[in-house]
């Protein structure tokens, strides 16, 4: 799955904000909820719309954008 297939940031949805696409979720939701110690279940039954897959997939990609944010730093610091 694409994060295009699942996040869409349009100015006329909140100002922009990445939100789950086909809602005004914001993605930050997601993350507000897990570092609150919620589990992504309570997130998915507060928001029953949104599929599991999308949640998981915007997980994926983050887990993805910091493991190349530490190669990066490996081999340029």
């Amino acid at each position: 799955m694409k994060i295009g297939d699942v996040i869409i940031s349009d100015k006329e949805i909140l100002g922009g904000t990445p939100v789950f696409i086909g809602t005004r979720v914001p993605v930050k939701n997601l993350f507000d909820y897990l570092e609150a110690g919620d589990s992504m279940e309570d997130f998915l039954n507060d928001f029953d719309y949104i599929p599991k897959e999308h949640a998981v997939a915007i997980l994926a990609f983050s887990e993805k954008l910091l493991i190349q944010e530490r190669l990066y730093e490996n081999f340029t610091g």
